[in-house]
């Protein structure tokens, strides 16, 4: 007596086996920014006699990935796959300054709005040479950035360029190497508000 069999396609086989080990093997992705829930700055800020233009920032090609990127103490560099950023990382490095900058100025990022002829206008350029994250050990930022002061009513502009290098101490933790990165982008907002406002008052001031 012959017996009959079902038999599935192939392809189906491969797909069922395909989807059973990625069930098994998948990791959940998680996601981080740099964009703290609360800003560094709590006091109250007086309000800056300035508007605020901070442009797009420029970080390095080999960590603008959408996976965070270490460094091994080898000096190697590795993509964690698992471990990913909210947005890309100029942008969030961007809209965390931003937030930290907004706190201690007290006044908005313009973000590419028109602003008041009234009042001139603080246009705030980085450029982060390093943006190294060393597990186990800190994390540190090196930012050239540039301050310039435009004012429409005399069309009179001036500008003034100086350098961060920050380290922050961090742990093995990738959420405790995050906060690093979110405390130095703070420092970096603290010397950027706090030349820009002495300099408004005092042109011959110069960097920190």
């Amino acid at each position: 007596m012959m017996t009959l069999r079902r038999y599935l396609p192939i392809s189906l086989l491969c797909m069922a086996s395909l989807l059973a080990m990625s069930a098994c093997s998948s990791t959940p992705r998680q996601y981080h920014t740099l964009i703290p829930t609360q800003p560094a700055a709590t006091t109250p800020v007086k309000k800056a006699d300035f508007q605020l233009q901070l442009m797009p920032v420029r970080i390095p090609v080999q960590v603008d990935q959408p996976s965070l990127v270490i460094r091994e103490s080898d000096g190697r560099l590795t993509i964690l796959e698992n471990a990913l950023w909210a947005s890309p990382p100029a942008d969030e490095f961007h809209d965390a300054l931003a937030f930290e900058l907004e706190n201690r100025l007290g006044v908005r990022d313009l973000a590419g709005l028109p602003g008041t002829a009234e009042q001139p206008v603080l246009t705030v350029r980085t450029d982060v040479r390093r943006f190294d994250s060393l597990p186990g050990s800190h994390v540190a930022v090196d930012v050239v950035w540039n301050i310039e002061l435009s004012n429409t009513l005399d069309n009179k502009k001036r500008g003034l360029t100086c350098a961060s290098v920050i380290h922050e101490p961090a742990n093995h933790e990738l959420a405790n190497l995050v906060l690093a990165h979110q405390r130095s982008i703070s420092k970096l907002a603290d010397a950027i508000a706090n030349t820009a406002q002495k300099w408004k008052a005092n042109p011959t001031r110069g960097c920190p």
